[in-house]
């Protein structure tokens, strides 16, 4: 388990620090706002067209020679950068190896500590990564700002892959298990899987509490990083690379926390931490960290509900591979509704106002389509009104006197 968490660490760390060093390179292009948010789908595209692949690869192998994979593509991705390639490129490649990383790094938890530490295994993982998050952000804006003060990018560049050969060379400790299930790698015969496993998944009641809620939760917060990165220079005419990784990583520190306490939730009242989705965004009002201490409560639990109710139903890699697609596909339409907003020229202020009040009525609407009432709890209405307030809470920073 320690290898395992010494792993997604290290790739985490990487990963982060690498979309703000990227960030701070095609800044230095001077391309138009709505640009940036396009890094993130390049990276996310992946996740979708991958989807119906990766769980097979992840129960067919060993899964820690599938994240070994995972981390070499992310290594060769930025070689590939500090030889002078397309950062767009380079870091849709780096999306592939995450892609491919992710369905076993989490289905290596089940095989290894069982579904009775399941919970507290999943706190671990998510608090390691969140961890990396935290000091890969702050890094990786702070060394952007050094590379453009030494006029070259490339000893940050190396630092990274170095970072990345690390995380390698990790997976390497990791004990060598046995294949979950051998099955065939013929494309049709997965993507005509893929959609029986989704159908299987989807119908569980469970299974779609949990792909719905982290979709949300990482569509929401993956627009709102790229809208609090706009907002910096126009709000506080700051225009550095540091603070908007900084004020991205405070919400972390509370997610680190979150996944903490989660750790104490078994797995059979994993459904009781909708009510921390609400305080996402009640929290927020009063101190950022707040909404990430709600959110590792929020995380954790329907991440470890929807590796059992997988791991049964259709393979722990499989669930895995479902669960990105839906968040990436939420998270890329969110993006795109974000940059369709950006290329108006409207301020970030406007922007995020906007954003709120679109998808605020759009997303309630199709939630409690498809939900049902879960005990005396309508779970659609948890989930919309955590999103409507913390869409609230960031339309109220951007307006709100420190602005003007």
């Amino acid at each position: 388990m320690i290898a395992v968490l010494i792993a997604q660490f290290l790739s985490a760390l990487a990963d982060n620090m690498l979309l703000f060093v990227i960030l701070g390179l095609i800044k230095q292009q001077e391309v138009a706002e709505w640009v940036t948010p396009i890094l993130q789908q390049m990276f996310l595209i992946a996740y979708i067209l991958l989807a119906p692949f990766v769980g097979a690869i992840a129960d067919g192998f060993s899964k820690g020679r599938v994240m070994l994979l995972g981390n070499g593509l992310k290594f060769v991705a930025v070689l590939a950068l500090l030889a002078g390639g397309n950062p767009f490129f380079a870091y849709a490649m780096v999306g592939v190896g995450a892609c491919i990383y992710s369905p076993a790094k989490y289905g290596i938890l089940k095989e290894i500590k069982g579904e009775e530490f399941l919970v507290k295994a999943n706190a671990l993982m998510e608090g390691s990564t969140i961890a990396a998050i935290l000091i890969g952000v702050v890094m990786g804006g702070w060394l952007a700002d050094k590379a453009v003060a030494m006029g070259s990018f490339t000893l940050v560049i190396a630092l990274i892959a170095g970072i990345y050969l690390l995380a390698s060379l990790s997976n390497l400790l990791i004990p060598k298990l046995p294949p979950l299930h051998r099955k065939t790698i013929r494309p049709a015969i997965l993507i005509k899987q893929f959609i029986i496993d989704f159908k299987i998944l989807w119908g569980d009641f469970a299974a779609r509490l949990s792909l719905l809620g982290t979709g949300l939760f990482f569509g929401v917060g993956a627009t709102m990083r790229f809208l609090l990165i706009a907002w910096v220079p126009q709000a506080l005419h700051i225009t550095d690379n540091a603070t908007p990784a900084e004020m991205n990583a405070v919400v972390a520190i509370g997610i680190v926390i979150g996944a903490g306490l989660a750790s104490r939730i078994p797995l059979r009242a994993a459904h009781r931490v909708l009510s921390a989705g609400v305080g996402m965004g009640l929290g927020v009002y009063t101190c950022l960290v707040a909404i990430g201490l709600c959110g590792g409560l929020f995380l954790v639990p329907l991440n470890a509900l929807l590796q059992k109710q997988g791991h049964e139903l259709i393979g722990g890699g499989h669930a895995v591979a479902i669960q990105n697609f839906v968040e990436n596909t939420i998270m890329l339409l969110m993006l795109s509704l974000y940059i369709g907003l950006a290329k108006t020229n409207l301020s970030a202020m406007t922007t995020g106002m906007l954003f709120g009040l679109i998808l605020g009525k759009k997303l309630c609407k199709t939630i409690c389509k498809h939900l049902s009432k879960l005990f005396a709890i309508s779970f659609s209405e948890v989930v919309g009104q955590a999103c409507l307030m913390k869409i609230a809470y960031f339309s109220y920073l951007l307006l709100s006197p420190i602005s003007k």
